[in-house]
């Protein structure tokens, strides 16, 4: 049964803070009545972050809206009282792309992801690119080889493939084969999101198609469609 309190869930298969994400960052911003966005760029901690930051910034400032940029790059920012409590607060969320083991590592049992899950379980929205969107679901796709680790299951039952337009046809391969009986597969295309609505219902957004794997069903669903029948 869907839970009527949790916010709205943008899991974007990469290619955050384009042209093509400008419609539905828009769309995001005004679901969460916010004038700010909490922008993590802890994937990107090797990757240059505070660029990461400032595509962000200048991105949200054309939506009219600033960005909070805290440069939580280890497991010690991200046990911080202070900043745990700004993310508690905060009705607008987004997890930036980059390495998805290091994300988890920091974020796993912290501070700082509790009170990101509290957040959205009272109303937030919370987005999450690339390496974000794979980490936030469990079972995750284990970007090493295509295979599934545990991640910090913001949702449960259902795995995230980035990229899917682009990526290694060995690794998509690979994830499909592997895939649990218990859970449900979406290749997310950059500049494209799986959107969860707060009443429960899953919907694409963007540029191009999620496609949902289960079993040996396969169903590409382009922008602007529903999604029926996914956990979360």
């Amino acid at each position: 049964m869907a839970d009527d309190r949790l916010g709205t869930l943008a899991l974007l298969g990469g290619g955050e803070w384009g042209d093509g994400s400008r419609e539905l960052d828009a769309e995001l911003l005004a679901a969460s009545g916010a004038h700010e966005v909490l922008v993590l760029p802890t994937a990107a901690a090797f990757e240059h972050p505070e660029r990461a930051v400032e595509r962000a910034r200048a991105h949200f400032d054309g939506l009219g809206a600033s960005v909070d940029g805290p440069m939580v790059l280890h497991r010690a920012e991200a046990q911080e009282s202070e900043l745990a409590a700004r993310a508690s607060e905060a009705r607008f969320v987004y997890l930036a792309d980059g390495s998805p083991m290091h994300l988890r590592s920091v974020l796993k049992d912290s501070a700082l992801f509790e009170a990101l899950s509290r957040a959205y379980h009272e109303g937030a929205v919370i987005a999450a690119s690339g390496a974000g969107a794979t980490v936030l679901c469990d079972p995750m796709v284990d970007p090493r080889g295509g295979a599934y680790t545990v991640g910090l299951g913001l949702v449960v039952g259902l795995a995230v493939f980035p990229y899917h337009g682009t990526a290694a046809d060995h690794l998509r391969e690979r994830s499909i084969d592997l895939l649990p009986a218990s859970a449900v597969l979406v290749g997310v295309d950059e500049e494209t999101a799986l959107v969860r609505d707060p009443g429960g219902s899953w919907r694409v957004a963007g540029q191009g198609e999620v496609t949902r794997y289960e079993g040996d069903r396969v169903v590409a669903h382009p922008a602007g469609t529903s999604v029926d029948g996914l956990p979360g």
